[in-house]
């Protein structure tokens, strides 16, 4: 199977750094919407310095310690690398995801932040090479369950690249949605690899031919509604994708002898209990010796901190003891209790 030649996705200008109704309309009418200038060129730039100082150069033997799905938790929500933290948690961020999902930013809960490598070389022989990946969805291992309805979305996927299209390739292929009855979006999505029976087989070639010999229509499917009519996000520094868990995407091949860097995160509502995180608790870091956790807990805004599962001010978790509680754990760094303290 040939690699398809890419039809580039069209993005929209930014209007004073928040998303615009086309934005929007794209992202919950095709599944995704490509975006730039959404975050500030400063704050991304440290966080390639950060990302480049830890990964290897290409073509290095200690490159190949590195799949596009590790960072030896280094670069996972907190990391140690500040610019890290502050695009995971900023405002700008938040308050694109909040009117994708059209509701508050304290309504919003983290799932997902980290940042992976990809390498650009020769595809292995393994049937989970991330190489040149297999077209799916994403909700397998982010749901216990399948996705609402479509026009009831719950949680917004984002990647953040911090390259160019032109200088790595590997821009990230999505079959737009068209309308209602759009084929390539049958009801339930059970047609891929790693879903019900099927194996879990990531290789393009390898899942096709899996597919092929196990499920001769999803695979027919496949080729005739999905391949044939993706796109591919042309992105630049910067940019983020924002799509969904039920969008058709897929990662493509980057170009041998360079190193794509993208940050991807998630973003659910709140109250979705089966949308599981996809990293160890925030609390678990707590037990590092250096406190970044609780400095950032303390230091967040309301917003931040309710975001990553903090009781907002007004929770029934408030009461004068466990305010008083909370506020001693934190005290040290700095915390400020006034809107928990004024919603009593």
């Amino acid at each position: 199977m040939e690699e398809p030649a890419p039809n580039y996705v069209q993005s929209v200008p930014l209007t004073d750094s928040r998303l615009d109704d086309t934005h929007i309309r794209s992202w919950r009418d095709k599944g995704f919407a490509l975006v730039h200038d959404l975050l500030p060129q400063s704050l991304l730039t440290a966080l390639k310095q950060d990302a480049l100082a830890f990964y290897p150069a290409p073509n290095t033997k200690a490159s190949e310690r590195y799949t596009d799905f590790s960072s030896g938790q280094r670069f996972v929500f907190p990391s140690r690398s500040t610019a890290f933290n502050q695009i995971t948690l900023h405002p700008a961020l938040l308050q694109a995801v909040a009117d994708l999902l059209a509701v508050s930013v304290l309504d919003l809960r983290l799932t997902q932040s980290d940042l992976w490598p990809k390498y650009g070389g020769s595809r292995s022989s393994n049937a989970n090479d991330n190489t040149d990946q297999r077209i799916h969805c994403d909700y397998p291992n982010h749901s216990l369950v399948h996705p609402p309805e479509w026009d009831n979305p719950e949680a917004v996927e984002m990647i953040i690249y911090l390259n160019s299209n032109e200088e790595c390739s590997g821009a990230t292929a999505v079959v737009p949605r068209r309308g209602a009855n759009d084929p390539a979006y049958p009801w339930p999505i059970t047609q891929t690899p790693g879903v019900g029976d099927l194996d879990y087989v990531n290789d393009r070639l390898q899942a096709e031919r899996y597919m092929a010999e196990r499920d001769p229509k999803a695979a027919a499917f496949r080729a005739e509604n999905l391949y044939s009519r993706e796109v591919v996000a042309n992105y630049r520094f910067g940019s983020v994708l924002l799509y969904r868990h039920d969008t058709w995407h897929r990662g493509r091949p980057v170009k041998p002898g360079t190193l794509r860097l993208a940050q991807n995160l998630t973003f659910t509502k709140s109250g979705r209990e089966w949308l599981s995180p996809l990293h160890p608790g925030w609390s678990w870091s707590m037990y590092a010796q250096d406190k970044l956790m609780e400095k950032l807990i303390a230091r967040a805004t309301v917003a931040q901190r309710t975001v990553l599962g903090f009781p907002p001010p007004g929770h029934e978790y408030w009461s004068a003891y466990t305010l008083a509680a909370v506020e001693a754990r934190y005290r040290a760094y700095g915390i400020d209790m006034t809107a928990y303290r004024q919603a009593l």
